[in-house]
């Protein structure tokens, strides 16, 4: 079978790097399947997972927005923060998620950042997602 080439990147580095049969996400124009020979494409990511399939499995990353890339043989997604599911610690996620969730119910108590408090519960909403996908 065909395969993509498939790069995730953040400004600390590599985070995925393999050959998949197909992609799928969440732009911000809503969801995407690749497979090889797809068209050009650039697309905005929302916070996400990536699911990334080859042969009888599937690898999961989680992505904190980004820009996706997708030429025919080729898929490229720069991310300011990216996780494979191996790679997150979910005690560390849940207290994330616990500590924006926390954030939110004190906005009708303070004058607080909703925006930045939805953001950081999304993120540690999708990182639990792709952490369990993966059986963690």
């Amino acid at each position: 079978m065909k395969t993509l080439k498939v790069s995730v990147v953040t400004p600390d580095g590599p985070v995925y790097d393999s050959e998949v049969e197909m992609v799928s996400t969440k732009t911000v124009g809503g969801e995407i399947g690749i497979l090889p020979g797809h068209i050009p494409t650039v697309a905005p990511l929302q916070i996400t997972a990536i699911r990334l399939k080859k042969e009888n499995d599937t690898d999961y990353v989680a992505v904190s927005g980004g820009i996706m890339e997708v030429r025919p043989d080729q898929v490229t997604i720069l991310a300011a923060a990216a996780e494979t599911a191996e790679d997150i610690d979910v005690e560390r996620a849940l207290r994330a998620k616990e500590r924006a969730e926390r954030r939110l119910q004190q906005i009708k108590q303070e004058n607080f950042d909703i925006k930045r408090a939805e953001l950081a519960l999304q993120r540690a909403i999708n990182r639990l997602k792709v952490a369990r996908a993966k059986g963690k």
